[in-house]
């Protein structure tokens, strides 16, 4: 039987269209008998509700030993991280994390040469310590024996030990009495293989590091935001840091199971970050740090519970960092969308008050610098204004407008603005302000009066009540008889305005 060649490319295409819908079939749609994926299958499905609600409850017996244990590290990585990230040691857990690697194969190779079969997990988290110890030691040593700053330290002790660690995982390759399959564990983390025995002594050591956190509160708070005067006070700030950083390293290597030392980092800087931009209250920041440390835990282990292929540990350290991104962008304190608000509401009044001066100043009258005009008793034109200020005639616009909206300007015919009782009240205001820290600068800070009034505009319009206060006190005996100070620049062209000498 003979096939034409137009048969044969029919018959190709129609295998190559075959094999796409096959390849692009969801998944689930041909699982094999029993309702399991094939182990050969390297779609990802969406998870159903049932799997989401057994996930979220933690059904499980593997999903609730992980999901809680990675809970755990995140709320004491948040914890003691906070008071890193104050201490400006945010990268002092990378480079601790790296040294802990040589560590590791050093344990291997000492519990294989003793006959062990050297993968006991806490033969292996000693000899990480001790490592990780020894890398915070010389990171201390090197910043205060020598010229270097901290950073430097970091990076030697970063390099060098990861360096090391990476020879001695070569040497294990090569040894006869056992292979280092599995070690690499430890740098990338293995957080679905967690025992319960893993997660209980993660727990037991964050209860630890939490009550230790507690309990020096007050002092780990004036060594973070000033050593030299907690060492005047009489503490023992070196004693201090050595616990804090002590802290560190446990927290450091206990997580290492968990999420590897290479992301163990983000543990110990996201979640702090990401708080700082909630709060400026320490407290706070430390609840916040160990919420965020602690949600990301549970949403990174449960979203890998669901979708069995992504791995868990980047996925904690990506649903932190979507938190930081958040915190970022939206945080109450410090957060970019709030700061550009207050920087807008801010130049809103700054305009508001520029243009408020600028209108009473036009009509006050030189003989009676004290008393000001009446409300609505002289007007302004626009083209006088536009001369006053840097405005745009479009800016300008707008200023009056809102001017009016709060009613504060009203119009005096179709180009005239005059002040309104409630805009005149504000506008004396703005002006005093302006004027009695004019003078502050020039009878007490020795500026002349030509170059004073940019300095003024600058800190007038964030003046607390009490700093007026103190203002006037200051310049009441000079003019004792004035509701309004005289322009020091009308003073200075009538020479009757000299600075103070001291």
């Amino acid at each position: 039987m003979t096939v034409s060649i137009k048969s044969k490319h029919s018959l190709v295409i129609g295998l190559a269209i075959a094999f796409i819908v096959v390849s692009t079939c969801p998944a689930g749609v041909a699982e094999p008998a029993g309702g399991h994926a094939s182990i050969t299958d390297t779609s990802v499905r969406l998870p159903t509700a049932q799997e989401l609600i057994r996930v979220l409850t933690l059904r499980d017996y593997n999903t609730r030993v992980v999901v809680l244990g990675t809970m755990m590290l995140g709320l004491v990585a948040g914890i003691i991280g906070t008071f890193m990230l104050l201490r400006k040691r945010a990268l002092m857990g990378d480079a601790l994390s790296h040294a802990t690697l040589p560590g590791i194969g050093v344990a291997f190779i000492v519990m294989s040469a003793s006959g062990g079969t050297g993968k006991s997990l806490p033969g292996l988290l000693v000899g990480a310590f001790f490592f990780g110890t020894a890398g915070v030691g010389c990171v201390l040593l090197i910043r205060n024996l020598t010229r270097l700053k901290e950073d430097a330290a970091l990076g030697i002790v970063l390099s060098v030990f990861f360096g090391l660690g990476i020879a001695i995982f070569g040497i294990v390759q090569k040894m006869d009495t056992g292979h280092a399959a599995g070690l690499e564990s430890f740098i990338y983390g293995k957080t679905a293989s967690m025992l319960a025995s893993d997660a209980m002594l993660i727990a037991i050591t964050a209860a630890l590091v939490a009550g230790v956190c507690l309990l020096l509160l007050k002092e780990f708070t004036v060594l973070c935001f000033d050593q030299e005067y907690a060492g005047s006070q009489g503490s023992p700030t070196l004693l201090l840091d050595v616990v804090m950083m002590g802290m560190v390293v446990i927290v450091t290597v206990i997580g290492l199971q968990a999420v590897g030392l290479i992301l163990m980092i983000a543990l110990l800087v996201i979640p702090p970050a990401a708080a700082r931009f909630w709060t400026h209250n320490l407290p706070t920041m430390l609840a916040t740090s160990a919420a965020i440390g602690a949600v990301s835990g549970f949403v990174g282990a449960g979203l890998s519970a669901l979708v069995p292929r992504l791995p868990a540990g980047a996925i904690i350290v990506v649903v932190a960092a979507t938190a930081f991104g958040l915190s970022l962008f939206v945080g109450s304190a410090r957060g970019v969308v709030w700061r550009l608000l207050d920087q807008r509401r801010l130049g809103r009044k700054v305009a508001r008050q520029h243009l408020l001066r600028a209108m009473f100043e036009r009509f006050e009258p030189s003989e009676m610098a004290g008393a000001g005009p009446r409300a609505g008793g002289t007007s302004v034109r626009f083209d006088q204004l536009l001369t006053d200020r840097s405005w745009s005639p479009s800016r300008l616009r707008r200023l009056l407008s809102a001017c009016r909206r709060e009613e504060l300007v009203r119009n005096e015919g179709e180009a005239e603005f005059a002040l309104t009782e409630t805009g005149l009240a504000e506008a004396r205001r703005v002006v005093r302000n302006h004027r009695l820290w004019e003078l502050y600068l020039i009878t007490h800070a020795d500026i002349a009066p030509s170059h004073v009034d940019r300095d003024a505009d600058q800190l007038e319009h964030v003046l607390a009540a009490s700093m007026i206060e103190k203002l006037e006190g200051l310049l009441a005996d000079a003019y004792p008889h004035l509701a309004m100070p005289p322009s020091p620049h009308a003073l200075q062209a009538s020479g009757g305005l000299q600075p103070a000498r001291r």
